[in-house]
């Protein structure tokens, strides 16, 4: 699964990477956990980009409530075009969620040692994600959920999930509301992994009130 990021860089270097035409407002941290709203990069009519923020844990548009969107943190690759929850979304709104960095935890004999999953330098990259829109007696909820898929490479000894990331020249393939879902879903297949450090760090970010460069420390 994908229960906890982090998203360390500047809106300088957002807006270089996906090519944005418009100003992003974010707040960086190196600990960002599910019930917060996360920066997303959605696509508008027009074809351009836009930053939005949208709270983390999906609530389908035909939910009675929000009381499960903790539930709905993560959708999984090899079931997101039939299951309920996330068919909609997958084929009208998926998005991309930028990160600096993910964290996963690997049950050990001592107790679960916390891993920091980055790119060198810690550069942008983006996982694959859907949202909705969940609209109810006047209360109005717009939600995100982060695409995972089985673990390889790397990351098959720390977990048996990994998100899904995509290569910036997929971005705005999988953001095109007028492709095919079967091409969309093709592109959960790249492995966009070879560049990536798997670091361990102290138990510090497993809480998620603990933020800042010591969530990072490599120990």
């Amino acid at each position: 699964m994908c229960g906890r990021y982090a998203l360390a860089t500047t809106a300088e270097e957002m807006i270089e990477h996906f090519k944005l035409m418009r100003e992003v407002k974010f707040k960086p941290s190196y600990n960002i956990a599910p019930g917060r709203k996360i920066l997303n990069i959605v696509e508008l009519e027009d074809g351009s980009l836009k930053p939005v923020n949208l709270h983390w844990g999906l609530v389908p548009s035909w939910a009675k409530d929000t009381k499960n969107s903790g539930h709905l943190i993560n959708a999984r690759a090899e079931t997101v075009k039939e299951k309920p929850s996330f068919r909609s979304a997958f084929k009208h709104r998926r998005c991309l969620i930028p990160a600096t960095g993910f964290y996963e935890w690997q049950n050990r004999e001592t107790g679960k040692q916390a891993y920091h999953i980055h790119r060198p330098n810690s550069r942008l990259f983006a996982f694959a994600g859907l949202w909705e829109h969940w609209d109810r007696g006047g209360e109005t909820l717009y939600s995100c959920t982060v695409i995972t898929t089985g673990a390889i490479g790397l990351m098959q000894p720390i977990h048996e999930r990994m998100p899904v990331i995509l290569a910036p020249v997929s971005y705005q393939s999988w953001l095109d509301k007028t492709a095919d879902p079967d091409a969309a879903f093709a592109l959960l297949a790249n492995n966009s992994y070879e560049d990536m450090k798997a670091t361990p760090v102290s138990d510090w970010v497993n809480k998620p009130g603990n933020d800042g460069e010591r969530c990072v420390e490599v120990v």
